[in-house]
C-alpha cells in the first residue's frame, strides 16, 4: 500500500511541473530604481535605461530583506526589484523587493 502511494505522489508531482511552468512562462522581472510612484504603480528605470510599469494589487509582496513593507514605503530613487507576470509591456507585480541600503543594513 505504501508503494501505491509513493508511486502515486511521484506521478503527480511530475505531472504537476509542466502545470506549474506553463503558468509562468510570461513572467518578469526588472531591477531599478523607481522613478514615480502613482499610487499602486510604479515606474522602474531598468539597468537598459528602459522604463516599464510594475502594477501591484492586495496581494503583491513587499519585502525589504525578511520585513514586510507597506506600499507606502517605496519611493522615488528607491533600487527595487519587481517580477510577475508581464503583458503589454507591464509587470503585475507578484514581489516588490526593495534593496537593503548599507545604513538600514547597520541599523539591524
Amino acid at each position: 500500500m505504501n508503494k501505491k502511494l509513493f508511486v502515486i505522489a511521484a506521478l503527480a508531482s511530475v505531472l504537476m511541473v509542466p502545470a506549474l511552468s506553463r503558468a509562468h512562462e510570461n513572467d518578469k522581472t526588472v531591477m531599478g530604481n523607481i522613478t514615480k510612484v502613482d499610487g499602486m504603480n510604479l515606474m522602474v528605470k531598468g539597468a537598459d535605461g528602459k522604463e516599464i510599469m510594475v502594477m501591484m494589487d492586495a496581494k503583491t509582496k513587499i519585502t525589504q530583506g525578511k520585513t514586510k513593507l507597506d506600499v507606502k514605503t517605496l519611493k522615488v530613487g528607491d533600487r527595487v526589484v519587481a517580477s510577475g507576470p508581464e503583458e503589454k509591456g507591464m509587470i503585475s507585480a507578484e514581489t516588490v523587493k526593495l534593496a537593503v541600503t548599507p545604513a538600514a543594513a547597520a541599523k539591524k
